[in-house]
């Protein structure tokens, strides 16, 4: 097992020698323009580089976490390799994947391309972040929709910074250790020997403080009254009993889009928040029982108020 524990003396991995960050490449990530980092998360991020482990990242969808990943790239001026996983996904994608039926169908045509076996080998982002001329950032984005045997099949593979092409004879080694930022929707548990090696955040969804920042970010010029009006109806959905699918931040932005391009007033929303189903629901509800139990709700509401 790999371990890091202060100095580069303690480091047992196995990788090219020029594969961890020099002080020189050490950089802090401090948030960007457009993302809002709180500062837990911020500390979480550098202390995963100072540690040179991946830093896996939990929390509800549309927390930010693959946005993470492309702002710690950009913010520390580092390219940025992207590998979504599906169900279907196994580990040797993300190193290289050998196309030997093209390979046949090439050699039967008489194709001089069989000749060299590396035309018909494809690199994945692992080796694409391995032999990158600079430090990047590799995104490892919800690895929990994978078989639950997914992450062991890389522990080898992210422990020594290297794997072996067993169709051309050879090792790919890093030679410069990337940033490798995980992300997880907690669909299943991920095992043990996995997390040993990471370090670990979960992402806690904004309080309205800092959602009303995220806000912000994305409409600079949006007036105090709808701010408040839309996240007061935004939070009292969340908080309701029984609600299937909880809104997120990036349904609640695209709402406050919806909202500006109406102009809807903001008194029409301090209604909503008690005897309506919200203006433009659609943003936020995204399954009919939600909408038929809002429905409900306003119409108790107003038979006890009438």
């Amino acid at each position: 097992m790999a371990r890091l524990i202060g100095g580069r003396g303690c480091i047992t991995f196995r990788a090219h020698p020029k594969a961890f960050l020099s002080k020189d490449h050490f950089m802090k990530f401090t948030g960007t323009d457009n993302y809002v980092a709180t500062d837990d998360l911020m500390t979480a991020v550098n202390a995963a580089i100072t540690l040179e482990r991946p830093l896996l990242v939990k929390g509800e969808p549309g927390t930010g976490k693959t946005l993470l990943a492309m702002e710690v790239a950009e913010a520390l001026g580092m390219p940025l390799y992207e590998w979504h996983i599906k169900s279907t996904t196994k580990a040797n994608h993300g190193l290289y994947e050998y196309d030997a039926v093209s390979r046949l169908r090439d050699s039967q045509l008489g194709d001089d391309r069989v000749q060299d076996i590396n035309n018909y080998i494809k690199r994945g982002m692992l080796w694409e972040s391995f032999v990158s001329d600079k430090p990047s950032v590799l995104l490892i984005d919800e690895i929990d929709k994978a078989d639950i045997e997914f992450p062991n099949d890389l522990l080898r593979e992210l422990d020594r910074m290297e794997f072996y092409v067993y169709e051309t004879q050879e090792t790919v080694s890093a030679i410069n250790r990337p940033v490798v930022i995980i992300t997880s929707n907690n669909e299943k548990e991920l095992p043990d020997a996995f997390l040993r090696r990471c370090f670990f955040h979960y992402i806690r969804f904004p309080d309205e403080e800092t959602m009303e920042k995220i806000v912000h970010v994305h409409f600079p010029d949006i007036k105090k009254r709808l701010l408040k009006e839309a996240l007061e109806v935004f939070f009292s959905i969340r908080e309701v009993n029984g609600i299937k699918k909880k809104p997120t931040t990036s349904e609640l932005l695209d709402w406050i889009k919806l909202l500006l391009a109406e102009d809807i007033d903001p008194e029409v929303l301090r209604g909503d928040s008690t005897k309506a189903i919200p203006q433009l629901h659609g943003a936020l509800l995204k399954n009919e029982q939600d909408v038929h139990m809002f429905e409900r709700l306003a119409f108790m509401s107003r038979r006890q108020d009438g």
